[in-house]
Formats: C-alpha cells, structure tokens, sequence
C-alpha cells in the first residue's frame, strides 16, 4: 500500500472490460492509484495508458506482479486465462478482482480455490448485478424474512441478436470455453443464487444449442467482430438446477434467437412460502397475500442510488483494507463454474450431473 494510504492497483487486459475497470478506478484518485496496465496486444495498453494517464507499461502480467509496491490486480482477460494468471497473483502476494466466470472450466477454477486458501489473499468476482439497486432491495427483503422459504426461481436473460464480437475469442470455445450460456448465463445463475440465500446445488438437467451463430445471425454490438473467425460454442442454453434444500432454479439464456423477447432484458423470479419478488432489468415487484387478497407492490428506486460497479469497486477495496471476504469470493466463482460445466455436460449426455465439489 502506498505511503498516503491509497492501495495501488495493476491491470491486466485493456479490452473493453478493461477499460471499465480503469474508468471506475479513475473516478476515486483520493482512494486508489492505477499503478500499471498490461496487455499481450501493447498498443492497446498504451493507448489505455495514455486515456487514463497510467505512468507505466508492463510487457507481461509478470513484470507487472514483479512489483511489490501493487496491491491489487484486475484480470480482464478472455477466460482460458484466468486461473494461470490469477494464481501466480496470488503467489506473488496480490489480492485479485477476477471477471467472470471465475475460470474456463471447473478444474481450473478449483485450482485457483485452493491457491486462495494457501496464499489467504482476497479474490473477487465482479458480478456487477448484484450491487444495482434492486437487487439489493430484494436481498434486504430476503434476508429480512419477508418471502419465507425460496423454493423456486427462475431467471433468464433471451438476446434475440446479442451475439458479442462474433469470430474473436467470445465464439471461439478454445478461449472462452462457451458461448452465452458462460457470457451472460453466468450472471443470472450468480444472482439468482445469490438472492435465493445461496443454496448450495447439487445436481444440473440442462441443454445447449448452436443454431444461429454459426450461420453468423444475431450479431450484436457487444465486442470487435473478425468475420474470418469462427463461432464453435453455444447460443442459446436452458437448464434445472436442483438445491440441496430441495429448491430449484429454471435457467434460460440466449445471444441469438427467433422470438419476440422485448427489449432483451435480464430477468428473475423468485417464489417463496411468504411471497415473491420479480425483477426485470429496473423494475421490481413483490408479491403477496393478506386479508384474502392478493398483494402486488412496486419495488421503489430509493433516493441516491450508488452505481452498481462503483458499489462493487468499493466492496472489493473495503474487502481489501479490512481483510474480509468478499461476497462474490472465489467460493461463489467455484459454485458456478460446476453449474456451467454441469450443463454442459448434460447437454451432451442428455442426463441429469451430479455436481463434484471436492477439491
């Protein structure tokens, strides 16, 4: 940490991710310093460097963890690299904001729980939709009991043309290890999971599809496209996810699809013994019964709402300086790393998985 008390951060990966995290870290110079960014392509990161006045360049991510004065790393690399850069993080003593999913697969994810659990440093994954505002309103309400029991959810989030940087390493299973199901799926079992109380799953039905991107339909505007690329990993996945508590989870997430889906917005429900909560992208409702009667409520905006990433940010830096876990720690990352490798696999097996959680 830096003589004035500020932690210093490095960043791995100048993409569009990136420069999110750059753009967040740039809005609080009285908490943190952007230490140094790094990039495979170095054009990028020094045209990142230049944007957000970073004084320095690092070749590798090594060089960059060779510096003893960085507190923090964020990787915002596509995801067959996250676990061979978030552990030698962790042995170089620095604490790491990791973008989801956690790992390209489970094995790599468990390497990187039990590189946290020897190195006792913080790992973070960033899911952003955690922190917006109603989704914390609806967790307030959880854990204050008002829903009872959460037997049931079901969440989704149907693009009908959201297929991101089509040909680059989104649609390439060698680097990413999926398609949407680990794009945005990923989100939508995160928080789902997280507002049902974090249910431990364990067993997954699921099924995948590759239909339109191959064909190059549902393009989106997410990404940098290489039409001479190549699209091998889903675009469409649905799934049930049974609890160890006997609750389950319904899954649906598309990048492309035919339908008529609105506006394309993220999703969930949640049904318990003493009501329900729905939320689409920013409007909610809570739903119950009294008197004989049904009772509907909106779910209101309240007065000076944090942004959901800088909420996220100062979570991790508040993680950080009080040596605290974080709720989206490397523990959550494992548990959907197995959901997502459990669907895949029962998409191929056309059966039900049973999750492995030992180590």
């Amino acid at each position: 940490m830096s003589k004035n008390g500020k932690l210093c951060f490095g960043v791995v990966g100048t993409g569009s991710i990136g420069k999110i995290h750059l753009q967040q870290l740039s809005m609080i110079p009285d908490e943190v310093i952007i230490s140094a960014v790094t990039d495979v392509f170095e054009p990028s990161a020094q045209k990142v460097a230049a944007e957000f006045n970073v004084p320095r360049v690092c070749k590798t991510y090594t060089e960059m963890l060779e510096d003893k004065d960085i507190d923090a790393v964020i990787i915002a690399v596509p995801n067959k690299y996250h676990a061979p850069i978030a552990i030698d993080a962790l042995k170089a003593g620095k604490h790491i904001m990791l973008e989801k999913p956690m790992a390209f697969d489970v094995r790599s994810a468990k390497d990187i729980v039990r590189a946290q659990k020897e190195y006792k440093k913080i790992v973070m994954v960033p899911h952003q939709m955690r922190w917006n505002w109603l989704s914390r309103e609806i967790k307030q309400n959880v854990e204050a009991g008002e829903l009872g029991r959460i037997y049931y959810a079901k969440t989704g989030w149907l693009r009908r043309k959201g297929i991101p940087g089509w040909g680059s390493a989104f649609t390439r299973k060698e680097e990413s290890g999926g398609g949407a199901l680990i794009d945005i799926g990923v989100h939508m079992i995160d928080l789902a999971l997280y507002l049902m109380g974090n249910p431990k799953p364990v067993s997954v039905f699921g099924s995948t599809y590759a239909e339109l991107g191959q064909n190059k339909i549902g393009l989106g505007t997410w990404g940098t496209r290489d039409m001479s690329g190549w699209f091998d990993v889903d675009d469409l996945a649905t799934a049930l996810i049974r609890m160890e508590d006997g609750s389950m989870l319904s899954l649906e997430v598309s990048w492309a699809m035919h339908g008529d889906i609105g506006e394309s917005n993220p999703w969930l429900y949640l049904f318990g013994t003493e009501g329900g909560a729905q939320m689409t992208e920013n409007e909610g409702k809570f739903y119950t019964e009294g008197f004989d009667r049904s009772i509907t409520v909106d779910i209101e905006k309240p007065d000076n709402t944090e942004d959901s990433r800088a909420a996220m940010l100062r979570h991790f830096i508040d993680c950080v300086r009080e040596g605290k876990e974080s709720i989206s720690n490397q523990m959550t990352g494992l548990t959907n790393n197995l959901i997502l490798d459990a669907i895949y696999q029962s998409s191929q097996t056309k059966r039900e998985v049973i999750l492995d959680w030992n180590l």
